[in-house]
């Protein structure tokens, strides 16, 4: 982690994670730190509207936003924290939270969800959440397979201007027009379909081995 000050916090569960200012022009995907790049953009189904990085980034975590709000829990109701997206807060209790700096990170329900928190997903849930990151076709990294973990934590894995990243962003941005959208706000696939499954269970393997 960047930082110039590492700080012990005050709470007893909270002591093994250390915190620090990310002082890098990066995030730790990779992406630069750029409030230029930031926009506005509407959860799709939802009341909320978050902040993130405009392009392929925003089009894969709106998906991921959409589908749990759908198929989890809803993201405009303040339940379990809601929803947060970029922010400017430079403070980060691990790497992979300062993406939300470059706006490539979103966390959902991060207040029932926290960094390092002992709370996990029911089983049903994470069946979906690896159906979500399925679809996503590894450009998207979940914080239930992180150290510390954050069950509430998303971000893109895959670095600007990544071929892929640019083919499933298409595919799943419901913003523009196309043919043919399986998966569209209020209307997802069976993650319990058995080649659905596969898709996912081969997907967990390739991110955590």
């Amino acid at each position: 982690m960047a930082s110039s000050a590492l700080a012990t916090p005050a709470s007893a569960d909270a002591a093994a994670i250390p915190t620090g200012e990310w002082d890098r022009e990066l995030s730790a995907n990779g992406w630069r730190i750029d409030p230029d790049a930031i926009a506005v953009h509407r959860v799709e189904g939802t009341s909320r509207s978050v902040s993130l990085h405009q392009g392929d980034a925003a089009a894969v975590l709106l998906h991921v936003a959409r589908r749990w709000h759908y198929e989890i829990g809803a993201v405009d109701s303040g339940e379990g924290g809601g929803m947060t997206a970029h922010t400017t807060r430079r403070t980060v209790g691990a790497d992979f939270e300062s993406n939300h700096l470059s706006g490539t990170a979103i966390a959902l329900h991060p207040r029932a969800y926290p960094l390092a928190g002992s709370e996990g997903l029911w089983p049903h849930h994470e069946q979906i959440v690896r159906d979500i990151l399925a679809d996503c076709e590894g450009t998207v990294v979940w914080g239930g397979d992180l150290t510390p973990v954050k069950a509430s934590h998303f971000h893109v894995a895959a670095r600007p201007g990544d071929k892929t990243l640019a083919r499933v962003a298409a595919r799943l941005d419901t913003s523009k027009p196309t043919l043919y959208r399986a998966q569209t706000a209020g209307t997802v696939a069976d993650p319990a379909a058995p080649a659905r499954r596969v898709k996912a269970r081969r997907l967990q393997r390739a991110q955590t081995d």
